[in-house]
């Protein structure tokens, strides 16, 4: 059967080289045709013949590599979303808290805020639906909330700070995913920017937040890619051309036809001269390593933190006819040195693939440089004659040992999941007050560190959770916490303001200064 369902996804590939089809006279694929209806109408017991194919593919595609998926006609909205960097809705986070929907942020000139909606708002009904009550899971509400664009849905809004119940009509428009979501001075001189993953927004993203920086006259700039997983090539290939000379190589890839394509930076270049600074970690992978591999390759900045995860293979989505489609590894992908970061895998073994990273830390990777291991015949030589190396991710030229002195409470936090419900009550109970605190004042004063912290003591101290987790005098957690109060408040960037202060990373770029 999945030889058969490969026949399928063969026959509706879309290769440049190829020439008028795999199968010309279509025995084959009438032959896979034949297999289904057999199934429909012969077989002794009642099939789902869509669900066969779904996990046939499946099984197809995973065998392949870790990288190649099928992403089901279901899921492939979402995705495309989330890489286009905008999706078509209202404009809202929202939780769902005893058992009511609670806005908890508005999104930024989106329809919501367009229409007068606020943080605090409950949402009980959108048109006839009812958004309330313990069966109402999050895919119901995200039905309700998007749509097609410029339609319209009613909402029926109970706001607590008025305590009033009204209706509102509400235009679903664009919603934009930030993709770069911060970008501020850490300093008189050194910027800062987030990027989290190569959305199709993400290059312009990056430039406004450059021209923000250099309007207050940046002369050195962290890029931190800590936790971006990857996404568009040519994103990544657009915002390394900022900071390399011209002419400089960027990436080239190589197909099974041994086809190599080159990419060279460019005449423009935003950022070219000013020290560079590029911060990763074990789950920075795909793009993220793109970018690192270029600007260490090139001797053009310094790479901060711990080994990238690994992954040279570049893929292709393909649609497949009937609103799904598969992400197809098509070529592998190489740094200007040559060297290639992809790190071992056997085919079909995706979940050893993907356990690596976890075992780093059983490893002592995670904790000291010395125990990341290197093959000898992987080395590599920048123009400079700084010592490279392939085969499993990007090596930092600075090593900073992942932070484990907070990570007992922060996960004792976690697992009894009140974070954002804790957060919400705190908020929504000091909401008039908060609408009076200016950004700069909330993050740089400690009252409200402290403020926060003893309403998450008295909120644990009734639910007996203290017994098991205490705040005690763990600065970094405390902050943590407040940060994750600013990021609702204000938004990412007040977040990583924060969360920066106690970064061991940033810490010590601003040695290396």
């Amino acid at each position: 059967m999945a030889a058969a369902i490969g026949i399928i996804i063969g026959s509706q590939l879309n290769y440049k080289n190829s020439n008028g089809g795999f199968f010309a006279n279509n025995v084959q694929e009438q032959k896979v045709k034949k297999l289904i209806n057999y199934i429909n109408h012969d077989y002794v017991d009642e099939v789902n013949t869509d669900s066969l194919l779904d996990n046939a593919i499946e099984d197809i595609i995973g065998s392949l590599d870790p990288h190649s998926i099928y992403i089901p006609k279901e899921q492939l909205a979402a995705v495309n979303d989330d890489m286009e960097g905008s999706f078509v809705g209202i404009g809202v986070e929202f939780n769902m808290l005893q058992d009511t929907l609670n806005v908890t942020r508005i999104i930024p000139d989106g329809p919501s805020e367009k229409a007068g909606l606020l943080a605090g708002d409950r949402i009980l009904q959108a048109d006839d639906m009812p958004l309330f009550g313990k069966n109402i899971t999050t895919d119901t509400i995200k039905k309700a909330l998007k749509g097609k664009k410029d339609t319209k849905v009613n909402l029926k809004i109970f706001r607590k700070t008025k305590d009033s119940l009204f209706q509102l009509n509400i235009t679903r428009g664009d919603v934009k995913i930030p993709s770069v979501v911060a970008s501020y001075m850490l300093n008189d001189s050194l910027g800062y920017i987030k990027i989290t993953r190569f959305a199709n927004s993400t290059y312009d993203e990056f430039m406004q937040g450059l021209h923000k920086l250099k309007k207050q006259n940046i002369k050195q700039l962290i890029v931190d890619l800590r936790g971006n997983s990857g996404g568009y090539l040519h994103t990544t290939e657009a915002i390394v051309d900022e900071f390399l000379p011209d002419d400089e190589l960027i990436v080239f890839t190589k197909n099974k036809r041994k086809v190599i394509d080159k990419t060279y930076a460019t005449e423009k270049g935003e950022f070219e001269q000013g020290k560079l600074y590029i911060l990763i970690d074990e789950d920075s992978a795909s793009a993220s390593e793109i970018l690192a591999g270029a600007i260490q390759d090139n001797d053009r900045g310094t790479i901060i933190g711990r080994r990238s995860f690994g992954k040279g293979l570049v893929q292709q989505q393909m649609e497949l006819g009937d609103g799904s489609a598969i992400r197809l590894t098509t070529s592998r992908y190489y740094t200007p040195t040559g060297r290639s970061i992809q790190k071992p895998y056997q085919k079909g073994h995706a979940k050893a693939y993907y356990q690596e990273e976890k075992n780093r830390k059983f490893t002592g990777e995670l904790l000291s440089k010395d125990s990341i291991h290197v093959v000898d015949s992987l080395k590599f030589t920048t123009p400079k004659g700084k010592i490279v190396y392939g085969g499993g991710g990007i090596i930092p030229d600075v090593f900073v040992p992942i932070d484990t002195s907070s990570l007992a409470g922060l996960n004792g936090l976690m697992h009894y999941s009140v974070l954002s419900e804790y957060i919400y009550k705190y908020i929504d109970k000091n909401r008039n007050r908060l609408a009076t605190v200016t950004q700069e004042d909330f993050v740089t004063n400690n009252q409200y560190t402290e403020e926060v912290i003893t309403f998450f003591r008295k909120e644990l101290q009734k639910t007996q959770e203290n017994a098991h987790f205490k705040l005690g005098k763990n600065k970094v957690l405390k902050e943590f916490i407040k940060a994750l109060v600013a990021r609702q408040l204000y938004g990412n960037e007040a977040y990583y303001t924060i969360i920066n202060k106690n970064d061991n990373v940033i810490k010590k770029v601003l040695e290396l200064e």
